[in-house]
Order: structure tokens, then C-alpha cells, then sequence
């Protein structure tokens, strides 16, 4: 056998073995997927938060936009939809893996071979699913009861490429602060900032009527950019005028999503492998023992 052709056999068995962690993976993410489906907690606090947006949505639909007669709530939609984006990739995907670390989830898919990256594969898949079914049920009820907002060809165009980079820059954000954080008890302290990033990313009121500097923050992070490019996807053309620079500005979107996917990528596998390599049996006993012991 010649060397070449030991390096076709060696590359073609590193393929099929990535082919094989990738099946693993969405195959655990639907098994996680149809737990949570089946599990009434999990599906009363997705629709509980989804029915506190609409109902807010609602509560807004008598106010205008700023020099229009466009509804408020209307414009509003598609930030919702964006933010749900943002919230289910770093909170959600950030509850999930500080828990699994706790009750010793993590540790047994680091034992097993492949096991950690089936492990990433697989949230990423349960989450993408979860959060593009909150997306269509929100997109039907919106484009029913939210006069304005309409979905063409070339928005749903929008809507795919943006929803797909959203994910890829939110899921490494949630994965990597899941990673850091030493314990469920810490998470709060992260929402903490979420919500005043939420504030200031042009979610619930034009990001032009912020003072400046507080526009600056906002358009650092994913957030604004997924609301920004859902708002293109959904909402008139006439309706970039609120924006800055009187436009979608979906170049700009499409890079900041993509700079952020790189990084979250290039960031979250090397620290969840950091924080993995520290954990062991007993990590996961002391931590069990120590809940144990608050619950009495």
C-alpha cells in the first residue's frame, strides 16, 4: 500500500468519524428535545414568558412609533422575536449546562469517547429547535393580530440567515458563561446584565432615541443586531427611518452575527474542555451533598 493511499484511508476514516459524532449529537439533541416536550414545567415556562410578550405587544398596540402612524407593538414584534433569539442561546443554553454540570451530566459525557462535542452538538441542536418553534408560533399569531407586519419572499430569505447566525453567535456565549460559572446559585447574577442589555438594544423603543453612547453599547453585542435584522425581515421598507442611519444596514448584520459566531466558536469548546478537565466524581458528590444539605 502506497502513502497515498493511506492518507485517503486515514482521511476518509477521520470523515466518517465526524459524521459520526455529528449524528450522535443531533440524535441526543432530539432526545433531549422530546423530554422537554414531554415535561409540563419546561413547556408551561416557554409559553408562560411567550404569553407575557404578547400580551406586552398588546398592551402597546395604541401607541405609535415616534413621527408615524405605525403601531408600536407591530414594530416591536420582530425585537421580540430577535431578543427570544438571544435569551434562549445565552440564558437558556447557560441554565442548561450549569445544571448538567451540577447533577453530573457533563461529567459522563466526558467519559465517554466523542463525548463532549456530542454534548455541544446536542444543545445546539435541542436548542435551535426550541426556539425556531416559539419563532413560528409567535411569526402566525404576529402576522394575524399585528396590522404592518408581513413576511415577503426576500424577508423570509432575511429571516433564515439571520435566525441561522443568531443561533451561531448566542449558543458559544451561552456555553462558554455556562462554563464559567461555578453553580446555578450564580446565575441571576448574569441575567442582571442581559436585562440592561435588553434595555438599551432597541428591543421595546427605537435604539435612536437613546443617547449616544448608550447606542454604542447596544450595537457591540448580538442582540440588537438579531432585533435589527428581524425588523428588516418583517416591517415595511418606510420603517428603516427610525433606524440609524435612516436603514437595515443588513451588511452590517451579517457581520457582526458572523464575528461573534467566530469568536463564540473559537471561545466556547476551549473553555468547556478547561472546565471539564476539572471535574470528577467527587466534584459532583460534594455538590450533591452540599444541595442536600440547603434543602433541609
Amino acid at each position: 500500500m502506497n502513502s497515498g493511499t493511506l492518507m485517503r484511508q486515514v482521511r476518509l476514516l477521520r470523515l466518517l468519524r465526524q459524521v459520526r459524532l455529528v449524528r450522535l449529537g443531533v440524535t441526543r439533541g432530539l432526545i433531549e428535545l422530546r423530554q422537554s416536550l414531554t415535561y409540563w414545567p419546561d413547556v408551561f415556562q416557554n409559553f408562560f414568558f411567550s404569553g407575557i410578550q404578547i400580551l406586552v405587544l398588546f398592551l402597546m398596540r395604541g401607541h405609535h412609533v415616534p413621527g408615524t402612524t405605525f403601531s408600536l407593538g407591530s414594530l416591536t414584534l420582530p425585537s421580540i422575536i430577535g431578543m427570544g433569539f438571544a435569551f434562549t442561546g445565552m440564558l437558556g443554553v447557560t441554565g442548561l449546562l450549569t445544571v448538567d454540570r451540577e447533577d453530573g451530566t457533563l461529567l459522563r459525557a466526558k467519559a465517554t469517547p466523542g463525548g463532549m462535542t456530542g454534548y455541544v452538538l446536542g444543545k445546539i441542536t435541542m436548542v435551535s429547535v426550541t426556539t425556531l418553534i416559539g419563532v413560528v408560533a409567535t411569526l402566525i399569531l404576529g402576522l394575524i393580530a399585528f396590522p404592518g407586519v408581513h413576511l415577503t419572499a426576500a424577508g423570509l430569505g432575511t429571516l433564515v440567515w439571520v435566525a441561522a447566525l443568531g443561533l451561531l453567535a448566542t449558543i458559544p456565549i451561552g456555553i462558554t458563561v455556562g462554563s464559567l460559572i461555578p453553580n446555578p446559585r450564580f446565575l441571576p447574577i448574569f441575567i442582571l446584565p442581559f436585562a440592561a442589555l435588553t434595555a438599551i438594544s432597541g428591543i421595546f423603543y427605537p435604539i435612536t432615541h437613546l443617547p449616544g453612547w448608550l447606542q454604542a453599547i447596544g450595537q457591540v453585542f448580538p442582540m440588537y443586531w438579531l432585533g435589527l435584522g428581524m425588523r428588516a425581515a418583517l416591517l415595511p421598507p418606510h420603517l428603516a427611518a427610525v433606524e440609524i442611519d435612516g436603514s437595515w444596514r443588513l451588511p452590517l448584520v451579517f457581520l457582526v452575527l458572523f464575528l461573534w459566531s467566530v469568536l463564540g466558536l473559537s471561545l466556547a469548546p476551549a473553555v468547556l474542555r478547561r472546565m471539564a478537565r476539572h471535574e470528577s466524581g467527587s466534584r459532583v458528590a460534594e455538590r450533591r451533598e452540599r444541595a442536600m444539605v440547603r434543602g433541609r
